[in-house]
């Protein structure tokens, strides 16, 4: 028997009934008619909670007026450093109460990047978890604004004036902390001001694979626009179950995870970081209808699933994208899964989470040669763009001319689902936005005749071997191929000579041996000469630094790259 009694087409029908035009709303306010509609059922389950509709709205209710009593104001910023945990999302939604903007950072970003953070972006408050992965967050701060237990920031921080602290009990509590359990227990108001939906609800962190982080402003109206994009897309049924360790600070956590379900009465099951027997477990134990991956939690996934017998049976639909996915995965996903509604993607968080996706009843090649085409939004879509939320073309990277249909350039962004710059970086906009206020997103790829978009890597990757351009995906794509590599990541190393080389971190496939000069002599056989790396070296897929979206950090590698090797320049001979 399918998985898949009804066919996707049935499925959109039943949402164009269930949303017949778009009413506008903040997350707050999408959440209250959630909660109207399906108070009694779950909507967030963790390993330490099940919590209803009704549960998150009444937590968030109390949560705001807490918030009010300290003084946050509408339009202020607040700082949220917390893992997956349920908490999140009461934080998140008692904030929109209040129209104050959520500034999602990573909890365990370095501490000068926190620091930066909570500065540059003018946090009035911080609401930090005590600790994660044996990290005392405690102890950073610190080391950031010493006292703050009563001060706030101090003079470190002056705009800092509270900080709220959510206890897990994996840190010594602090004598006069205000924590978030303390504030949770505020009686809420009677009464709420509904904040205005195209108001900027948060401010993401950019996932800086090349370097600095931008502060990302996203409404509330174009974060819910895009959350139904997805459901309307992958065509969900009535209460959809999905689970999920992707970090909710992220944008595709957040939209693709914690923002889509309420849309069908649906729960999350989310999961504090990504262990592949957890998220197995996760589907097995709470019957969930998906999962969302990236291709190497996907690969973990399947090695779990080859290693013991599990029910997976529950599973209707998987979404992996983020990153490049290596050779055979699709293959292995289906030969594992069989029937369910496997989709692939694209999007960043300057275009609101995925724009560009496969739909469920698309041949199963578009996902291994393509990140689908840009999604019809349904009600949500702009009528102009035929329901569409963003529009893609691709230029010459160096003159900005555009291209052909199906030739390779980069991907310029515009709609209603782009953000119209960063926060308070003009320098940032100027590099970023043309003057006729396309975004350009740093990725290289196609957009062919029918709409598919093909991602093939990003701008900043490219160099110059002799005067030659080379296209790391194109180095990378070959050294996949061979069948000792499970991935590969190629970066640009200086050069006298040539003025810059490649460098290939090869992640071996299992039980292979890397063979530095057989990948060599491979890349020659089927690339042309200015694209054979100079050098091949290994390196284990955990060591692979990346962003929460698991694209790979080429600036590190690169600079890990030029550590390596930079005393063994030149010593190839002409």
């Amino acid at each position: 028997m399918t998985r898949h009694p009804v066919p996707p087409a049935q499925r959109r029908a039943a949402l164009e009934e269930r949303f017949p035009v778009w009413v506008p709303r903040t997350l707050s306010g999408a959440m209250d008619a959630a909660a109207a509609e399906f108070g009694a059922r779950p909507f967030l389950i963790t390993d330490r909670v099940r919590w209803t509709y009704a549960d998150v709205v009444e937590s968030s209710r109390r949560l705001a007026a807490g918030f009010a009593g300290l003084g946050v104001q509408p339009g202020e910023h607040v700082a949220v450093a917390m893992t997956n945990h349920a908490e999140f999302a009461v934080v998140v939604h008692a904030l929109s109460r209040l129209g104050a903007t959520a500034v999602l950072v990573d909890a365990a970003s370095p501490t000068a990047v926190l620091g930066s953070a909570l500065a540059r972006w003018h946090a009035v408050a911080l609401v930090v978890v005590d600790s994660s992965r044996g990290r005392d967050h405690l102890a950073v701060l610190d080391e950031l604004a010493p006292g703050w237990e009563s001060g706030g920031g101090g003079t470190a921080l002056p705009e800092l004036r509270h900080v709220v602290v959510f206890e897990t009990g994996q840190a010594l509590p602090r004598a006069g902390a205000t924590t978030l359990a303390e504030l949770g227990r505020t009686a809420p108001a009677e009464q709420e001001t509904p904040a205005d939906p195209q108001a900027t609800a948060v401010l993401l962190s950019t996932s800086g694979t090349t370097g600095r982080p931008r502060g990302v402003p996203l409404t509330h109206d174009m974060l819910l626009r895009a959350a139904y994009s997805s459901v309307y897309g992958r065509a969900f049924a009535d209460a959809h179950r999905l689970t999920s360790a992707l970090p909710l600070h992220h944008v595709y956590g957040l939209v693709e995870g914690l923002l889509t379900v309420p849309f069908v009465g649906g729960a999350l099951v989310a999961q504090l970081s990504f262990d592949a027997a957890g998220t197995v477990a996760a589907i097995e134990e709470h019957r969930c209808d998906d999962a969302l991956l990236i291709p190497t939690t996907t690969l973990a996934v399947l090695a779990e699933l080859h290693s013991a017998v599990h029910d997976t049976s529950s599973l209707t639909h998987l979404f992996c994208s983020g990153g490049v996915a290596p050779a055979g995965l699709w293959d292995d996903i289906d030969a594992v899964f069989g029937d369910v509604e496997v989709v692939t993607g694209y999007g960043q968080s300057e275009t609101t989470a995925t724009t560009a996706c496969t739909r469920p009843e698309d041949p199963p090649d578009r996902r291994r040669t393509t990140n689908g085409r840009v999604r019809d939004a349904g009600v949500a879509g702009d009528p102009a763009l035929d329901r569409r939320l963003v529009v893609y073309r691709t230029c010459d990277p160096v003159t900005g001319a555009d291209l052909a249909p199906g030739e390779v350039g980069e991907l310029l962004a515009r709609g209603p689902g782009v953000v119209k710059g960063y926060f308070e970086d003009p320098a940032a906009d100027a590099a970023a936005f043309t003057a006729d206020s396309w975004l350009r997103t740093g990725d290289l790829g196609t957009v062919d005749a029918e709409g598919w978009l093909r991602l093939t890597g990003r701008v900043k990757d490219v160099y110059r071997c002799g005067g030659e351009q080379v296209v790391p995906g194109d180095v990378e794509a070959a050294l996949a191929a061979h069948p000792s590599v499970a991935r590969a990541h190629v970066v640009p190393l200086p050069d006298d000579r040539m003025g810059e080389v490649g460098v290939a971190w090869v992640v071996p496939a299992p039980d292979a041996v890397v063979d530095e000069a057989g990948l060599v002599a491979w890349c020659a056989e089927h690339l042309p000469r200015h694209a054979v790396p100079r050098h091949v070296l290994a390196i284990d897929a955990d060591d692979v630094p990346v962003t929460p979206s698991g694209r790979p950090r080429t600036f590190l590698l690169a600079e890990r790259a030029r550590q390596t090797l930079l005393p063994q320049r030149n010593t190839t001979p002409a």
